[in-house]
C-alpha cells in the first residue's frame, strides 16, 4: 500500500502522522504548515503549498527525505495513483497542442535536441512526469499526469528544459499456493537393512547397537513463469503449509524467494531409530530402515501490486521431503 508519514520536525522527530490517500486541506487535520520531514512507501506524492492542491508543487518518489524543499509551508497532499510502469508524453511546440511534437518515453534533457526552450503544451498518455526548467532538474517545475492535458504553460512557456517521469515505488508480492492443483508423488526407499538370527530357545538381545542415526532433507524450489516481469533483486515469502494427508507426510515452512538468485534451499537433520532390543526363539528378525520421499509441485500465484496498480502471474513451487524415516519389522520362524 502507497502512503505517507509526514513529521513536525526534521529528521523524523515529533509530531507525526499516516496517510493512504490524497489529503486536501491539512488544516482539518491539524497539521497545517509544519512538515519539516517525511516518509513515503510505494508510489510518490504530491505536496502543495495551498489547500485543494493549489499553489507551489513538489514531489517526492519512495524514500526517506529527512528535510523537505519548504519547510512548514505545505497544505495539501496527493498520491499519484497513475500507472508509472510504461510512461510517455507528448510535447508540443506551441499553445493548445499546435506546431512541432515530440513524444518522449523517458529522461530526456532537451538541451541536447532541438527542443530546448520552446515546448508551450503537452498531453501525458501514460504515468505522471516532472517538467523542469533547467538541466539535471533544477528551476521551476509542472507536474504532468495522465487525463489533465495542459493546453497552456502560461509563464511556463518556452522554458521546459529537462522532462523526467515519475518512478513506481517497490512492488510488494503476496503469493497464493494452489494446493488443489497439486500434483504429488510418493515412494519408499529402504536405507539400511539389518537381520539378527536366534537359533536358541529363548529370547536373546539384538546382535546390533540399539538406535541408530540417518540423514533426512527437505529440498524447497520457486520456479517463474518464462514470462514473467518481476525485476531482479525482487524478494517474497512463498508460506507452505500441507497438513498430512493420505500419505501421512506434511510440509511447514516458509520459503524465500529472490529473483535472479538460487532459489533451492536444502535442509538435512539427523533422524534416530529406534532398534528392537530382543529377537524371539528360533527367529530371524530383518529391520529395514524407510525413507519415504514426497515430492509435490504446486502452482503458485503471485499477485504484484505497484502503488494502486495490481496484476497477477503464476509460478511453481516444488519440495522434495525426506525427513519421513521409519522401520519396519519382518519376523521368519526358522
Amino acid at each position: 500500500m502507497s502512503k505517507i508519514i509526514i513529521y513536525e520536525h526534521f529528521n523524523f522527530e515529533g509530531i507525526s502522522r499516516e496517510f493512504t490517500s490524497s489529503v486536501s486541506n491539512l488544516v482539518q487535520e491539524n497539521f497545517n504548515d509544519c512538515i519539516s520531514s517525511l516518509k513515503v512507501i510505494g508510489n510518490p506524492w504530491v505536496t502543495y503549498s495551498g489547500v485543494n492542491f493549489s499553489g507551489t508543487q513538489e514531489v517526492y518518489e519512495e524514500g526517506e527525505y529527512a528535510r523537505v524543499e519548504h519547510n512548514d509551508s505545505i497544505s495539501s497532499l496527493e498520491m499519484v495513483t497513475e500507472d508509472l510502469t510504461d510512461p510517455q508524453i507528448t510535447l508540443y511546440e506551441h499553445v493548445d497542442y499546435q506546431g512541432r511534437s515530440i513524444v518522449l518515453k523517458n529522461e530526456t534533457n532537451l538541451c541536447h535536441g532541438s527542443f530546448n526552450d520552446i515546448a508551450s503544451s503537452h498531453k501525458v498518455q501514460r504515468g505522471a512526469w516532472v517538467l523542469y526548467e533547467h538541466v539535471d532538474r533544477h528551476g521551476a517545475k509542472i507536474v504532468a499526469r495522465a487525463s489533465r492535458d495542459v493546453p497552456n504553460y502560461g509563464g511556463f512557456n518556452d522554458q521546459l528544459s529537462h522532462v523526467c517521469p515519475l518512478k513506481p515505488g517497490k512492488p510488494t508480492i503476496t503469493a497464493e499456493v494452489l494446493w488443489d492443483k497439486k500434483e504429488e508423488n510418493v515412494k519408499s526407499v529402504i536405507l539400511d537393512s539389518i537381520c539378527g538370527l536366534n537359533h536358541g530357545e529363548s529370547e536373546q538381545r539384538f546382535s546390533t547397537e540399539l538406535c541408530r542415526e540417518y540423514e533426512g532433507s527437505v529440498t524447497d524450489n520457486f520456479s517463474f513463469s518464462n514470462a514473467t516481469e518481476i525485476t531482479m533483486g525482487t524478494s517474497f515469502s512463498v508460506n507452505v503449509e500441507m497438513m498430512k494427508g493420505s500419505n501421512n507426510l506434511s510440509l511447514s515452512n516458509t520459503f524465500t524467494v529472490e529473483k535472479g538468485s538460487s532459489n533451492t534451499r536444502t535442509e538435512k537433520k539427523c533422524v534416530q531409530i529406534s532398534l528392537p532390543a530382543t529377537i524371539p526363539p528360533r527367529s530371524k528378525l530383518t529391520v529395514n530402515v524407510v525413507r519415504k520421499e514426497l515430492d509435490v509441485k504446486v502452482p503458485v500465484k503471485l499477485t504484484i501490486t505497484t502503488g494502486s496498480h495490481s496484476r497477477e502471474e503464476f509460478g511453481e513451487y516444488r519440495c522434495q521431503s525426506g525427513n519421513s524415516i521409519t522401520t519396519e519389522y519382518k519376523e521368519d520362524k526358522i
